[in-house]
């Protein structure tokens, strides 16, 4: 799947998912989803440009804190 959509800009990447109880979470060993939500120093994107409501962005951040402690994805640039 490509990542630009015809318009040249970024496309909404679906990170979100629900389980069988309905209850929305967002996986922390998706490393390859998480990295298309970091800036190339490390940072984690904006809403606004994530497309992501309020509750979605605090998952977000929340499994990339436990990715970057599990050592799945860096701190800093410098081992990107």
């Amino acid at each position: 799947m490509s990542q630009f959509n015809r318009f040249g800009t970024t496309a909404k990447v679906k990170v979100a998912r629900k389980t069988a109880a309905g209850k929305m979470f967002v996986d922390y060993k998706d490393v390859d989803k998480l990295r298309r939500m970091m800036s190339p120093n490390g940072k984690i994107h904006g809403r606004k440009r994530l497309q992501t409501s309020a509750g979605e962005q605090r998952m977000i951040a929340q499994a990339m804190k436990r990715a970057r402690y599990m050592g799945l994805l860096p701190y800093t640039s410098a081992t990107l």
